[in-house]
C-alpha cells in the first residue's frame, strides 16, 4: 500500500518555473525504491496524459510526445520523495498534475498500469 501526496502547484506566468513534490508513505514490508513513480497531468475535458516517469535507480523515461523536454524528474529514496521541475511553463501546461506509483520495474506509460495515485496539485499558467 502506498499513499502519495503532491505539493508545489500554483498560479504562474508564462516562462516561469515551478517545483512539484510527491511524498510517499509506504506500508511496512516494502520500500519506496520498490516502485517506479511517474507524473501525469490532466486538463479539463482532456484525458490524463503521461508526462515523465522514473525508476528505482533514478533512470527516467518520457514519451516522445510529452512535454518532458522542459521538465526534470528526480527522486530521493531516503526521503520517499519524487520531484518534478517544470521550466519555461506555457499556458498549455495548465492542468492538474498527479504522481502515481507502479510496482513495475520501469515506469509504464498507461494510467491503468499504476496502482496508486495522489490527489494531484493544480498548475495554472496565465498572464
Amino acid at each position: 500500500q502506498v499513499q502519495l501526496v503532491e505539493s508545489g502547484g500554483g498560479l504562474v506566468q508564462p516562462g516561469d518555473s515551478l517545483s512539484l513534490a510527491c511524498v510517499a508513505s509506504v506500508a511496512a514490508g516494502r520500500t519506496f525504491g520498490d516502485y517506479s513513480i511517474s507524473w501525469f497531468r490532466q486538463a479539463p475535458g482532456k484525458e490524463r496524459e503521461f508526462v515523465v516517469g522514473i525508476d528505482f535507480s533514478g533512470g527516467y523515461l518520457h514519451d516522445s510526445n510529452s512535454p518532458a523536454a522542459r521538465f526534470t524528474i528526480s527522486r530521493d529514496n531516503a526521503k520517499n520523495t519524487v520531484f518534478l521541475q517544470l521550466n519555461s511553463l506555457k499556458p498549455e501546461d495548465t492542468a492538474r498534475y498527479y504522481c502515481a506509483a507502479s510496482g513495475l520495474l520501469l515506469p509504464p506509460l498507461r494510467p491503468n498500469d499504476y496502482q496508486y495515485w495522489g490527489q494531484g496539485t493544480q498548475v495554472t499558467v496565465s498572464s
